[in-house]
């Protein structure tokens, strides 16, 4: 029976792989053929090959683009797309470009599944919110486990996969650590998943890591649900969490919104049933399916190295069906799937959609985020994962993950980009909703302007992680990175631009996306200074003692004051001394002593920053 199954699994493969013309080897369609009298093509054939396929002699499209469109034209010649549409129409057929993805590119895959082998499939969820507002406790609830427990500091560490089956029907829970130190794990939950439980505590409301959560669902496109948590505890206040999420455009239902809002108490089972209703409610609503009948493609949630068992991955199955023994390719890894586990260790001999599993046989360790693909053969598997590991290499070697503003202007010049997400910070929330607003109403026929966060606040590494999954901008009014974050920006390729003046921002944007190239001021950060020590002057004010960081500090350079991240002041220096001599500049490893001109409000733990200012053309 099992082998049965699996010939006639390699069956439906070969029949997929054909109906979507991705592959190549002996099963590869013709690049160019007529199917109901459409003329099907992937790249321009020749004068004789589009003959062969409209079935008349080539003489007759030369005499016909001789004496209509005055071209000459010889039998091995190519045509272009609009002569090639005008010569199929002329000779009866219609005619359509189709794309041929290469085997290695599988990410790219159009699948056309026969809409008769698509099933209902089991909605994937994952648990978000703020650290210890509860969502490893809820998960405990539903699943009448005791997850927390085994945590260390009750603190999430890794994505957890798990199934419950509630009035007969499974659900997938995604459990993300809530932690800021694991924004990048949460973003790779909101990429597979089809419904968010934003966890919010009762008693504690709407925190930093809330907010990041609300920006990666929407990021993602996925709907919320709102489980206010821990209703039984002293302070619960429902009300204000409501508000809350309302001022972050997160509306109940009751008052107009379109996202549903529970109250639950997980660690006593309060509203639990309530949940897993609702959540197959929108299940139903979003109209889940796919097609078990093919061979197995998701995304891998976690991969470690075991010291025992080697390479070891957590794979969700997102269509398809993975068995025991497939040959599978994850990322740039491949290998023959020689156990797979569920998550309470019971092994599987197949795996359906919606199902998450952990599998041992792989010749590497692959990356979380990485997708995967079954294959009918050793070598297939191997050959394509070789391609893969090839493709890798170049790509780390020129990795873009997010979009500069250089990129912007060309891809909005050559009409491809349709969509620019960007991320606001700024040094009071008054300045980020403003800068929201203005760029929001930068948005025209063609292109969309979407700000995913806007916030008061230095810019962080979460910002970056969110700007590198979402492919978007980062702008500070008044604010800077610090070193960490710089070095983060440089690793992901996240554009970072600042600016002091609004109207300069919004003109920049907004340049961008008429396809404008302008010059444009730029600064360059000449040093950074620590202040360590404040000594009073009654005839000079206040006198900072620092230690220059990185760089040099310039005498009479520009500088602004940093603190906590926010620009305090932006102005010149005034003196610059080593010990009692002036300096013209203290490089980086010294002790020096200055003043600022006109500002003495200065404090310990301050950064100066000197830079200049020069003309850059885009």
């Amino acid at each position: 029976m099992k082998d049965k199954n699996k010939t006639q699994n390699k069956k439906n493969y070969e029949h997929n792989r054909i109906a979507n013309v991705p592959l190549n080897g002996k099963h590869k369609p013709e690049r160019a053929k007529v199917n109901n009298g459409v003329f099907v093509y992937s790249k321009i054939p020749t004068v004789a090959s589009l003959a062969k396929s409209l079935d008349i002699e080539p003489s007759a499209i030369i005499k016909y683009l001789f004496l209509n469109k005055k071209k000459i034209v010889t039998i091995n010649q190519t045509l272009d797309e609009d002569t090639l549409g005008e010569v199929c129409l002329e000779f009866g057929y219609d005619f359509r470009k189709e794309e041929i993805v290469a085997e290695e590119d599988f990410e790219n895959l159009n699948l056309n599944d026969n809409p008769d082998d698509l099933t209902e499939r089991a909605p994937v969820v994952t648990i978000m919110g703020h650290v210890d507002h509860g969502k490893t406790t809820l998960i405990d609830a539903i699943r009448s486990s005791h997850l927390v427990e085994s945590e260390v500091g009750g603190i999430s560490q890794a994505i957890g996969a798990y199934q419950k089956e509630y009035h007969g029907k499974k659900i997938t829970f995604i459990d993300t650590p809530g932690h800021e130190a694991f924004a990048e794990m949460r973003s790779r939950g909101a990429k597979v998943t089809d419904i968010i439980i934003l966890v919010v505590a009762a008693d504690d409301g709407v925190m930093p890591q809330t907010k990041e959560a609300i920006d990666h669902a929407r990021a993602a496109n996925v709907p919320i649900i709102v489980a206010i948590n821990k209703i039984d505890k002293p302070g619960a206040n429902i009300e204000k969490v409501k508000n809350e999420l309302i001022q972050l455009d997160v509306v109940p239902e009751e008052f107009g919104g379109d996202t549903i809002f529970l109250n639950i108490a997980a660690k006593k089972g309060v509203g639990i049933d309530e949940l897993l209703e609702n959540i197959l409610v929108l299940s139903e609503m979003l109209e889940l399916k796919a097609n078990p009948k093919r061979y197995a493609m998701g995304t891998v949630l976690e991969a470690k190295l075991d010291k025992g068992e080697g390479p070891k991955a957590t794979l969700l199955v997102q269509n398809g069906t993975l068995n025991a023994s497939d040959y599978v390719v994850v990322g740039a890894a491949y290998g023959k799937v020689r156990r797979m586990t569920n998550e309470h260790k019971k092994i599987l001999k197949v795996a359906s959609p919606s199902t998450p599993v952990s599998i041992i046989g792989l010749n590497e360790v692959p990356k979380a985020g990485d997708l995967f693909m079954a294959f009918p053969t050793e070598k297939q598997a191997k050959d394509i994962a070789n391609k893969r590991h090839a493709l890798k290499v170049d790509e780390e070697r020129n990795k873009n993950q997010s979009v500069s503003l250089d990129d912007l202007y060309d891809k909005i010049h050559e009409g491809e980009m349709k969509e620019v997400n960007i991320i606001v910070k700024a040094d009071t929330n008054g300045s980020a909703e403003a800068i929201k607003q203005s760029l929001e109403k930068l948005t025209n026929d063609e292109i969309k302007v979407q700000v995913i966060r806007a916030a008061a606040g230095a810019i962080t590494e979460s910002d970056v992680l969110l700007a590198s999954a979402s492919h978007a901008l980062i702008y500070g009014f008044n604010v800077r990175p610090d070193n960490l974050v710089k070095t983060k920006a440089q690793e992901e390729k996240v554009d970072i631009r600042l600016h002091n003046l609004i109207y300069a921002l919004i003109e920049e944007v907004e340049d961008a996306l008429k396809g404008m190239k302008k010059a444009r001021i730029v600064e360059e950060v000449t040093g950074r200074a620590e202040i360590r020590q404040i000594f009073k002057a009654s005839k000079v004010g206040s006198i900072a003692g620092a230690y220059v960081t990185e760089g040099s500090i310039i005498r009479d350079s520009k500088i602004r004051l940093i603190r906590d991240g926010i620009v305090i002041y932006t102005g010149k220096l005034g003196s610059l001394k080593r010990f009692k001599d002036d300096a013209r500049e203290v490089k980086a490893g010294f002790e020096c002593g200055f003043t600022i001109d006109g500002y003495n409000d200065i404090k310990e733990n301050d950064i100066v920053e000197g830079y200049v200012e020069k003309e850059e053309r885009e």
